[in-house]
């Protein structure tokens, strides 16, 4: 058998190589001198040069501890080290690794960003050259970059599908012609009065003479009279209030804690007269008024829903008897009605 021919353990390699090969590395002297520096390190410095200093004195060597010269370093050969640019905080901290060059020829080390990679790509505007070819780093940012996009296109969506389902609910408790609120949304209101025991004052309203609007200047006109109203309704009420329309020109006002007769009388007087001035539609005048039945959970020993609505429906109809264009109070122990 022959004998295996002697394998060299040295390698030359160019500075251009070496540049290609470890972007990211110092070549110090044997005293501890920067002979040379990588390119992507150059790139950290910011122009400057780092080629003639000590290492000890252009790095902060973090770990290990213990690492004053250039004899410190070659007694530690081979092991991780953890170092930053000195005077520079917005600098990385790096990773490396330093093994001495043959023949007393000083060390050669090689440096990466460890997982300071993506604020350093960041801070330093760094690209695939700045990288060995042989360096997973830029798939690896590639693989965050698309993670990050994937997990904000999915926080994006679920606020769209969020909004879209807040739209939605909105849209089941909201009347599509005036924006009140719909039958659905007094239902919701009232179980959440009745859970909380929360006393609270109901309106009834029917609009008087608006039959005639409709005959007469057409539903386009009615439409825009039933809008005209929404809006007179809320100004007349809080935001904590409940208006809703319920029928064709039916509303129901509902007035959480809200059970003085002398104030809501007051209310109910200032509904009537807005809606009795004239609601121009395409240069007509549309006339209306409107009929009020009220009723107060307080004046009930046990208030039922039903029951009151029943009662203001009740209020309504009489006001409505007595010539329109008025508030009528329930009063349910007598079953009859006082003026607003």
């Amino acid at each position: 058998m022959k004998n295996a021919p002697a394998i060299s353990t040295s390698v030359d390699l160019s500075p251009a190589a070496l540049d290609r090969l470890m972007p990211l590395h110092l070549r110090l002297s044997a005293d501890g001198v920067i002979a040379a520096v990588g390119p992507t390190l150059a790139k950290l410095t910011a122009g400057d040069d780092l080629v003639g200093r000590s290492l000890f004195d252009a790095f902060v060597l973090k770990r290990p501890s213990g690492l004053l010269d250039i004899k410190d370093l070659l007694g530690r050969a081979g092991q991780r080290l953890h170092l930053t640019l000195r005077g520079r905080p917005d600098a990385p901290t790096l990773r490396g690794v330093a093994l001495p060059l043959t023949g007393g020829g000083g060390m050669l080390m090689n440096l990466s960003f460890g997982i300071g990679v993506i604020d350093a790509v960041r801070n330093f505007s760094l690209t695939d050259a700045d990288f060995a070819p042989t360096d997973l780093t830029v798939e690896m940012l590639y693989l965050v970059e698309a993670k990050t996009a994937v997990l904000q296109e999915l926080k994006n969506l679920n606020l769209r599908l969020h909004g879209a389902k807040v739209a939605a609910e909105r849209q089941a408790l909201t009347d599509t012609l005036t924006g009140l609120k719909n039958r659905r949304a007094l239902d919701a209101a009232f179980g959440a009065l009745m859970r909380a025991e929360i006393p609270f004052g109901l309106m009834h309203i029917d609009l008087d003479f608006f039959k005639a609007v409709n005959d007469t200047l057409g539903h386009a006109a009615g439409d825009h009279v039933l809008r005209a109203v929404a809006q007179i309704l809320l100004r007349e009420t809080r935001s904590s209030d409940t208006v809703a329309r319920v029928g064709g020109d039916e509303f129901v006002l509902v007035f959480p804690t809200l059970t003085d007769q002398a104030l809501l009388g007051r209310i109910a007087r200032r509904i009537i007269d807005g809606l009795t001035q004239p609601i121009d539609f395409e240069g007509q005048n549309c006339r209306i008024s409107a009929s009020i039945g009220i009723a107060l959970s307080t004046q009930y020993e046990v208030p039922e829903v039903e029951r009151m609505s029943g009662d203001a429906d009740e209020a309504l109809y009489a006001s409505k008897r007595a010539g329109r264009g008025r508030a009528l109070f329930h009063t349910p122990t007598t079953g009859t009605q006082r003026t607003a």
